[in-house]
């Protein structure tokens, strides 16, 4: 008689596991009942060609490592302004009050004209059906001084950068999003098995050595046989 009890919610997975592979051999049964019962979810880090036991495993290594992610600090810098103290003349769009510094810009006179020809604001037509290239210049010390305005400092903000790829990330948790949606694949314990390519972890090779013996399987074997509704299936492994 096994000593072995199955518990109420792997009895409910491996019911649904027969019922996906009605022909299901011994072997790959037993890796899948481990996977439920060890909570193992295994996950190949191709970098390393390595595959860890989870990926929480893996993330809790390679952050140990510090190979994850690196905190780091970028200079966010405003809108150049426009016009300053230094402004002599400015070059107006009548139509939506945008506005060029003599001092700020390299061509001004250039840049309204571009400005007004493409504004979707300007409503006013010459002969073709052009956009009229109309604006205002001003040298008016106090004109001028309606259209500074006080410039923000750059702000310093903490981000965090990949230390797979070196992309930037608002935070953290984005980071370990973009991990594990693009650098790591899960795997089935079943796989891992079947593989010759790959490196398993020192530890989860550990746990996979100390289950898959024959003494655990037979184990497993009895247990089935002693629940009717998986009975069936034992008497075909030993057949």
């Amino acid at each position: 008689m096994s000593t072995m009890v199955i518990e109420q919610k792997l009895k409910s997975k491996l019911s649904k596991f027969f019922k996906s592979h009605k022909k299901a051999e011994l072997t790959p049964t037993y890796l899948y009942y481990l996977e439920i019962k060890f909570h193992i979810h295994p996950v190949l880090f191709p970098k390393e060609k390595k595959i860890y036991q989870s990926k929480e495993n893996l993330i809790e290594h390679l952050e140990t490592q510090g190979k994850l992610w690196r905190e780091t600090e970028i200079k966010v810098q405003f809108d150049k302004e426009m016009v300053n103290e230094e402004t002599t003349r400015i070059y107006i769009c009548p139509f939506t009050g945008k506005v060029f510094g003599n001092n700020t810009h390299p061509d001004p006179q250039d840049a309204i004209y571009d400005w007004v020809s493409k504004c979707k604001e300007n409503k006013e037509r010459v002969g073709g059906g052009m956009k009229v290239k109309r604006f205002f210049v001003s040298e008016d010390p106090e004109v001028i001084k309606n259209y500074i305005k006080e410039r923000k400092k750059p702000v310093v903000k903490t981000v965090f950068s990949s230390a797979i790829t070196g992309k930037l990330f608002n935070s953290k948790r984005a980071v370990l999003d973009d991990f594990v949606n693009n650098h790591i694949k899960a795997m089935t314990l079943t796989e891992v098995q079947n593989q010759n390519r790959f490196e398993i972890e020192e530890k989860f090779l550990e746990l996979i050595s100390t289950h898959f013996q024959q003494e655990k399987i037979q184990e497993f074997v009895d247990m089935l046989s002693e629940d009717k509704e998986f009975a069936p299936h034992v008497e075909r492994w030993l057949a």
